[in-house]
Parts: structure tokens; sequence; C-alpha cells
């Protein structure tokens, strides 16, 4: 499959942004892409008031992303926000089929964390969503929902060969490093490729330190081994990128963590064993120590 990884650079007007991600669908068409993944917040970047931007699937904003994708004959995956019912926002990211159907995938974990706290204004989805193009099977997560296994795992149990991760990844001390381990960690727990898509570093000095989690680039597609097979700077850009798919099945075989995983206890606990050593371990010393 073509894939093309669109890393932008979204402002707080959802219309600026949606001429923006026209021209990067239609570039990406061109050269004949069939996935075109945007970033989080492509509709409008954080660090300002949500809730007046959010809109329905059904709104404006995505009807207008739906026949972008339907123009363009590909199928655009491009984060946004609706509304949720007790006043805050779904963090929500936007699968736009070239039927001109869409689905949405409400982010599970908000990221409270690194003194942000997404939660306040942000509600938490509560399903996992997977989506086809040509008959490969998509998973979808967003951005700090990579730094938990087993949504991935769940997605590659539904079929998933590629997950998507659109993001907008916070600034600061090893942060980078941390999503760069991340993306390729995500490929080998679930055996998917991985196509993590960030926004581009803001050319604003003020927004980039304004706090908010607004981007880094570094997008990054890892392959089912590990391997990064495509990597980008901090700026904006938009390429193409052919997934070997038939490395899903020969990782599945060959590395099978899929198959080779056991479930743990409840609570995570694991009875006293003998140590490689001979030495036997107490239980409180073996909890949550298992590889």
């Amino acid at each position: 499959m073509r894939v093309a990884m669109a890393q932008i650079s979204s402002t707080d007007d959802p219309s600026e942004n949606l001429v923006t991600l026209r021209a990067a669908t239609q570039d990406a068409a061109s050269r004949g892409a069939r996935l075109v993944v945007f970033p989080e917040a492509t509709m409008c970047r954080f660090g300002v008031p949500l809730k007046p931007v959010a809109e329905d699937l059904d709104g404006p904003w995505a009807r207008a992303v739906s026949e972008v994708a339907a123009s363009a004959g590909v199928t655009v995956v491009a984060g946004m926000f609706t509304p949720s019912d007790d006043g805050r926002v779904f963090n929500t990211v936007l699968v736009a089929h070239p039927d001109g159907s869409r689905q949405g995938y409400d982010k599970l974990h908000l990221y409270d964390a690194f003194g942000f706290q997404e939660s306040k204004t942000v509600a938490a989805g509560s399903e996992p969503l997977t989506f086809e193009v040509d008959g490969v099977t998509v998973g979808v997560a967003t951005c700090y929902d990579i730094r938990f296994p087993a949504l991935f795992t769940n997605l590659a149990r539904r079929g998933a060969q590629i997950v998507v991760v659109p993001t907008s990844w916070g600034a600061g001390p090893g942060k980078i490093h941390q999503w760069k381990v991340l993306a390729t960690a995500r490929a080998l727990d679930s055996t998917t490729f991985v196509v993590a898509v960030g926004q581009a570093l803001p050319p604003d000095e003020a927004v980039a330190g304004s706090g908010a989690p607004t981007g880094i680039g570094h997008s990054q597609i890892t392959d089912p081994f590990g391997t990064v097979v495509a990597a980008y700077p901090e700026r904006v850009g938009v390429d193409v990128h052919d997934l070997d798919l038939a490395l899903v099945e020969k990782a599945r075989k060959q590395l099978a963590v899929l198959a080779n995983e056991r479930e743990l206890p409840a609570g995570g606990a694991v009875s006293s064993k003998v140590a490689p050593t001979g030495e036997r371990l107490r239980e409180s010393d073996d909890r949550g120590r298992n590889p």
C-alpha cells in the first residue's frame, strides 16, 4: 500500500487548515497514495479554546474533508474535535473514505501528563476503531495512546496490519527520543506498520513555546520488525511511502508475540518462581516484572 504522511502545522483557523489539507491530499493522490494521514488537531491547533470549533461528523468541516477525499479518490485521516454531551469536546480522528462515508475515533487515553490536563476540556472515547483501505485493515490511535501497548495489540487482533497515529506531540526534554522509541515499540508489540504522523514544529515561536502540545515534527513509519522505514525532520513536509504488507505476515510467524502472549492474573501478581540462578524470588519482588 502506498501511504502519505502529511506533517503540517495547523493554525487556529479551521478554514485555513482545510485549504492546507486539500492541497496536501491532492499532492499525495497525484503520487499514487491510497491513504493520506494528517496529524491530530488538523482542524485546529491546541492552545486555544476548542469548544467553539467543535463540530459533529456531519458538520461542514468533516463534510468538506469528505469532499476532498472523494475528489482525490483516497482515504483521508485527520484530527478534529467533536462535541461531547457534558460540555467538553472529543478529540476525534476523522476517517473520510473516497465513497463519501465517514467514521470517527474518539481518543481513549487523555493527555493528563507533563503538566498538561487534556481531560479538563476533552472527554475520553470508549471504543477502538479499525477501517479498510483496498481490503487492508487499518487501526487508529491518537498521540498519547501510543504509550499504551494494549490498544495496539487489540487493534492487531481485530485484523489491523497498519496502525495510524495522528499526533500533536508536546515539546520538552527527552520527548523526541520518547516519541521515536514508542513508535518503534508499538510496531514491535503489535507486529503492524505504525504510521505515526505528527504536527510539525510551529513556525511561530510563541505558539511553539506556549506549553500546549502543538507539535515537534519527526513523523515516522516503523515496520513490524521495528525497522524505521521513513522519518521526517521537524518542519512541514508531505511524502509518500510504499508499505510491504507481506512483512506483517512474516513478522507474525517469526516474531509471534501475538500468538505467544499470555494473560496475566488480575492485578499483575505472579506467584513465587525459581529464578534462573536457582534463588527463589519473593512474590513481593516479582510483581509487575514479568517481561
